[in-house]
């Protein structure tokens, strides 16, 4: 049987894009995360050391690529760093390629809007002659955030930066009562429904997909005009 691999941060979108996935009945091998150094423009930043955490209740192998492996340090354009950002990426993928038990057909991308991302994942995978499986790419960003919660995501903000968001977001839970909180907020300062443009991150404590759930114990760090949880601890409940 074909396999792939899910693009997973344990964000929000990856977490959609490897439900669906499942749903659809494509066998997902293995989730491949990319542990950023810093700012990223292709890359979901913040809590990825929980990813470890998230693949074991999913129940699915999980690679990891560390910072070490970028070379993006002394890029300063952006379409150019986000070239070099998705090298380590790809070179995960044609290892993962090569190898013998693993037949692979396609990764999956958590991508709602971004061309810059979505073009640089979809030029990757015609590389490596695979396919790619985008179940939110240009969909209605209110119905799919209506669609995790109907699906039963617990889904926690991490990070938030964006005029209007304040540090009573930071780990709250993003469900019905967030998103009109967020839809009052596209109004007055332009705020997108599923923090697609970086004003706020995610991740996922719990879903259909997983067997058990994550607990977090965080502090909120806040910085002036933006914020994010420092995770103190984290287990499978």
């Amino acid at each position: 049987m074909s396999n792939w691999v899910s693009l997973f941060s344990g964000g929000k979108d990856s977490s959609w894009a490897l439900y669906r996935a499942l749903e659809e009945g494509l066998d997902v091998s293995r989730l491949l995360t990319v542990h950023p150094a810093g700012d990223s423009y292709m890359y979901h930043t913040p809590a990825t050391e929980l990813a470890a955490l998230a693949a074991e209740s999913v129940g699915i192998d999980l690679v990891e690529v560390s910072p070490d492996d970028f070379g993006a340090d002394d890029v300063d354009d952006a379409g150019a760093q986000g070239d070099a950002e998705l090298k380590p990426m790809e070179a995960a993928l044609r290892e993962l390629a090569a190898d013998d038990d693993l037949d692979l057909a396609g990764v999956t991308a958590g991508a709602v809007e971004s061309e810059f991302q979505t073009n640089r994942i979809q030029a990757m995978c015609d590389r490596l002659g695979i396919d790619l499986f985008a179940p939110l790419w240009q969909r209605d960003p209110v119905e799919l955030a209506e669609a995790m919660f109907d699906a039963g995501f617990e889904i926690r903000i991490v990070q938030v930066a964006a005029y209007g968001l304040d540090e009573s977001w930071l780990g709250r839970r993003f469900d019905a009562d967030a998103l009109d909180d967020l839809l009052a907020l596209r109004e007055e300062y332009g705020v997108h429904p599923l923090g697609e443009g970086g004003e706020f991150e995610t991740y996922v404590v719990d879903g259909p997909h997983m067997d058990r759930r994550i607990d977090l114990t965080y502090d909120p760090v806040w910085e002036g005009d933006r914020g994010h949880v420092e995770i103190r601890d984290a287990r499978l409940e």
